[in-house]
């Protein structure tokens, strides 16, 4: 049986290659770039720097920051007018998971119209839609390399996952100096995002050989390094390490799966506006202590990746050293419970059972070795809160 890759057709990494974005651009063939970010990397210059890069190329950018953290379908209106007074004939994504998020949606829906809803799951989009080059600023997304978005649709507070070779970015500019001004919160958050994305894109029922191979490094390195860039962000051969990993993680999902994790995290950043890659912490362990049972191969490898167990450690054994190691590291990067993090009882137990709706609606515990009922994905929520 075959298997469909989807990669970005250029990828740049390296120190230094943000500044080679222009030539990546013309070299394209583009000039008109809408450069989708946030207020923060407007506000420090950041943006305004590479626009300057664009200029320098030859190219007519035209800057939106009025991303929003987690994107809604409301926050996507501004961005559809600037793309059309624009006349844009690309779309830059420069930032962490939001701004990426935003445009790629703002892509599609600037040559399809319509609303985000009707682009998501299980529907897989083609296209058309301009073309998206991501810059990343954190390293944990993936979504430079990633054909999937997620925007919260304003009406329901259903946070959406939109796939397919549609919101694959073309081109992708890998420059670790980006994120170098990471605090360690964001760190974390996106560092476990990342390993999470390794992890269920190896143990997903969709794994391929490619997609392991990718996983499978990126858990080794994440390993080796996450702490190391938590606890000094000025450790630049750990941050160059954690961005690599981060990269090759979104390749080994996008080409894969995510599973439950995301799928029951998605609707906690709806809901309770909890930061992506922190709600994937706060379930990570849990959820795999759960999973482990299906597939006790396939997590030991991952904990072998991680130096968590050895060849010398059973299967068994090994899957069990995976749940303690990823419990150890939470601990270790200060990843509060959803109680510690501010959000009230009475609210998560009233909203379980819609998460729980919205997390099997969005597929990706289809794609988890132990597929989970819906009293069984409440369960986790209750045991996970406090």
């Amino acid at each position: 049986m075959s298997v469909t890759l989807s990669l970005p057709r250029i990828l740049r990494v390296g120190r230094g290659a943000a500044d080679e974005l222009g030539e990546v651009i013309t070299g394209l063939g583009l000039s008109r770039p809408l450069l989708v970010t946030d207020a923060f990397l407007a506000g420090t210059g950041a943006a305004e720097r590479l626009a300057e890069t664009l200029r320098g190329a030859g190219a007519h950018p035209r800057i939106f920051s009025g991303t929003v953290p987690d994107p809604t379908t409301d926050s996507l209106a501004p961005g559809i007018q600037a793309l059309h007074e624009h006349t844009a004939d690309s779309v830059i994504g420069f930032g962490g998971g939001s701004p990426m998020d935003t445009a790629k949606a703002l892509a599609l829906l600037g040559v399809q119209g319509g609303h985000m809803r009707d682009y998501k799951a299980p529907r897989v989009n083609l296209g058309p839609a301009l073309p998206v080059i991501a810059v990343p600023t954190t390293a944990g997304s993936g979504s430079e390399a990633t054909q999937f978005t997620i925007v919260t649709d304003s009406a329901s507070d259903e946070k959406m996952l939109c796939s397919g070779p549609a919101f694959l970015p073309l081109a992708a500019v890998v420059d670790v100096e980006l994120t170098m001004s990471m605090p360690p919160r964001l760190t974390a958050d996106t560092g476990v995002d990342a390993l999470t994305h390794a992890v269920e894109a190896y143990v997903s029922r969709k794994a391929n050989p490619f997609a392991d191979s990718l996983a499978l490094t990126a858990i080794t390195t994440i390993g080796r390094h996450l702490r190391r860039a938590y606890a000094d962000g000025g450790d630049g051969p750990a941050r160059e390490a954690m961005m690599l990993a981060a990269t090759q993680a979104g390749i080994a999902f996008s080409n894969s799966s995510v599973a439950l994790v995301h799928g029951m995290s998605r609707p906690i950043g709806a809901h309770f506006h909890v930061a992506h890659g922190l709600s994937n912490a706060m379930l990570f362990p849990a959820v795999t202590a759960f999973s482990v049972p299906a597939a006790p191969a396939r997590y030991a490898d991952c904990a072998r990746a991680l130096g968590a167990a050895t060849a010398e450690d059973d299967d068994a054994r090994a899957a069990d050293r995976l749940v303690q190691a990823l419990r150890d590291l939470c601990t270790d990067l200060e990843v509060p419970t959803p109680a510690a993090h501010g959000i009230d009882k009475d609210a998560w137990t009233r909203l379980t059972p819609l998460m729980a709706e919205q997390a099997l609606a969005s597929g990706s515990p289809a794609n988890n070795p132990r597929v989970p009922t819906a009293e069984e994905i409440e369960s986790l929520y209750a045991r996970i809160y406090a």
